[in-house]
Parts: structure tokens; sequence; C-alpha cells
């Protein structure tokens, strides 16, 4: 049992102290601590095995002014207490061993809906070959999910205005753009080669902030860059199954991912909706964008007779990989906005850093994409420049 004692109050005027320099009187240690032996039998209020600290509060002289029943001033407040009491350490705190459970609760959850998504999302497409539609269909089933949780009062419905949408607005076509752009890459190339080329964003975000923005960055932020653009470089050369259109749309889905969090940052200042809502607004208009342009682009028809070339190839399992890429395409973008409220930019960048790898070695051991020593060597080198980005940005 953990014990402690509080002090009385002992007070001492300037002249009691004056009496007794003169007198030289000696003062004993209990005159202001009771002695800490007891007598046998019984129960000791103190904890002897922590120290006691002494805490004086001092004024004017040494000495601060307290009101006390006899009316004299200049007394001085003595307490005592337990090295580890509360007090000492002021006003409580949460848990930093809760809240780290907590961060590493969402990395996982993210990482795994992630790798999920990137699986069934990459079997739809080898079956299915129509990324407008695709794009289309996860922006669609999250938007649902979000409507139906707001109906019934699962989540709170997001309080916004007409101010709001059009802050969003080029948010959602920057969103729209990456979004369908990074899922023709993967219809074209292997799921790792497009996050290999994916971990080059950073380059583009500076590029675009200093040449278009007029933002200047610290050497060191300059100098990152050159393993990022060289580790995609390398990769892109020694990429075996090579497609420019898949690395067009992977590099195009960089600068449109660029330009969202550019808008995001300017026009949603001062916004209070939380990250989940904030995503389900995201996805709703982008739905709306996107759908008369997939329409135009593929339309029913194609549509039409890819899906019984697929169900007549894969069967009714192919239902559940579209149902399943669209869920979990949604699920993992949510989570991943929602950490942003619980974590600083700087944990996040580090998080998805973490996430390109294990997306790029799930999709590698379970598509049995041949890789080469110096493929994977750029691959290696991209990633630790985005690390090394993450920490000069900062």
């Amino acid at each position: 049992m953990i014990s402690s004692l509080r002090q009385p109050v002992v007070g001492i005027s300037g002249s009691d102290l004056l009496l007794r320099q003169r007198h030289a009187t000696p003062i004993k240690a209990r005159s202001f601590l009771p002695s800490l032996s007891r007598e046998k039998g019984q129960g000791s209020l103190v904890s002897v095995q922590k120290p006691l600290h002494i805490g004086a509060s001092l004024g004017v002289g040494n000495f601060v002014s307290v009101k006390s029943d006899d009316k004299r001033g200049d007394l001085v407040k003595c307490e005592a207490y337990e090295a580890d009491r509360s007090e000492v350490e002021g006003a409580s705190t949460p848990s930093e061993a809760a809240k780290k459970v907590k961060i590493g609760i969402y990395f996982a959850t993210w990482w795994a809906l992630n790798v999920v998504f990137n699986i069934y999302n990459k079997k739809v497409l080898n079956a299915y070959p129509y990324p407008w539609l695709t794009s289309t269909l996860s922006l669609a089933c999250g938007s649902l999910m979000m409507l139906i949780s707001w109906a019934t009062g699962i989540a709170e419905a997001p309080k916004t205005d007409p101010e709001f949408w059009k802050s969003l607005f080029p948010v959602a076509v920057a969103h729209t753009i990456g979004h369908v752009a990074a899922t023709v890459s993967m219809s074209k190339v292997a799921v790792s080669f497009t996050h290999i080329i994916k971990s080059g964003e950073p380059a583009f975000s500076v590029l675009v902030s200093r040449f278009l923005l007029g933002e200047s960055f610290p050497v060191p932020v300059y100098l990152s860059l050159i393993p990022i653009i060289g580790g995609c470089a390398l990769a892109a050369v020694t990429e075996l199954n090579f497609n420019m259109i898949g690395f067009m749309g992977a590099m195009i889905s960089n600068l449109a991912f660029v330009f969202r969090n550019i808008f995001s940052k300017k026009g949603m200042k001062g916004k209070s909706v939380s990250g989940m809502n904030y995503y389900a607004c995201l996805s709703i208009l982008s739905l709306a964008i996107l759908t008369p342009f997939a329409i135009a682009v593929e339309g029913p028809q194609m549509w039409a007779a890819g899906w019984q070339t697929a169900m007549s190839q894969i069967g009714p399992q192919f239902i559940w990989w579209v149902a399943a890429q669209s869920v979990f395409y949604h699920l993992y973008n949510q989570v991943s906005y929602m950490s942003l409220d619980q974590i600083s930019p700087l944990t996040f960048s580090i998080g998805n850093t973490m996430k390109r790898i294990s997306v790029i070695v799930s999709s590698i051991i379970i598509f049995h994409t041949p890789v080469q020593p110096i493929n994977a060597l750029g691959a290696a080198i991209a990633i630790l420049g985005t690390f090394l980005y993450s920490q000069a940005k900062q």
C-alpha cells in the first residue's frame, strides 16, 4: 500500500525568529516534522521506503504572508509529500501508454485495410479491366455506407453549409483525378510498381510548392529528393513489365494528390468537420464528379460485356471481389483521415511510408511478381528517401 502524509502548516513569525536567534535555542527536527518512528502494533502512515520532500512557499524576504487565526503575518508554509505523489507532477495527464496503443491500433488497421484493398482491387482489374467503373464503385460504396450511418444515427452527420461544399470542390476534383489515375495505373502494371512510383509524391509536393506557391524549404528537404527521384527512376528502368500508361497513371496520381493536399489546407481552414465526415463528404462530391466521366469514357455497354466475361471466367466469387475492393477502399481511407485527428503530420507521414512497404511486400508475395535485385534496390532507395523527407520536413 502506498501511503502519503501532508504535514500540518507550521507558522513562524519574524519576531519568533528574532527571539530564537537571541537565545540561540536549537530547534529540533520534530518542531517541523513529527517522528517517523511508531510503536509496535500501530499501522504506519508513511512509506519509509520513499523520500519525503519538504516544500516551502517563499515570498518577499523569504517569507510569504499567510492569514491565520492569531493574525500574524510573514509565515512559512511547510509541507511534506512522498516522491511519487501526484501533486509533484501537477495535473493528471492521459496515460502515454494508452495513447501509444491507440496510435498502434490506428496504424495496424490502416495498413491491413490498405493491403486487403490493393489485393482485391488488382484481382478485379485483372478480370475486369475497367478502372473508371471500378473507381466509381469504390466511391459509391463509401458514400452509401456513410449516408446510411448518418440516417441511422450510427455516426453524427456533419453540419455543413454552401461555403463548405464550395471549398471542398477543388479538393474533390483533385481527389477524383488521383483516384482514377492510380486505378488506371494498377490495371496496367503490378501493384508493387505503382506504389514504388507513388512513393515519389514528396518530390512533386516540394516542386509544386516551390515553383507555383513560392514556398522555400530547408536544404535537407531538397537533398532528400535525390534518393526519392533516383530510386523511382531505377525501379522504372529495371521494371520487367513496364507499361507507359501504368507509369504515367502513377505520376498523374502523385501530382493530383499534391494539389488535393494544397487545396485542402487552404480551403478547409477553420472548418469544424471530423476526419471521418470530411472524407465522407469528399467521397460524395467526388462520386458526383466522376460518374458522368466514367459513363463517357467506358459506358454501360462495355461494362455489361466485361461483366459477363468476368463472371464466366471467375464465377460468383467475382461479385465478392468487387464488393470487397469497394468496401475496403472506403474503410482504409476513412481510417487514415481519422488518424490525422489523433497524430502529428510527421507520425502520419512515417506511417504512410511504412504502409507502402507493407503493400509492396505483400503484393509481391501474393501475386508472385518477378523482381530483379536492382529493381528491389531502387524501391528501397525511393522509400528510404521518403522517410528522410518526412524527417527533414519537420
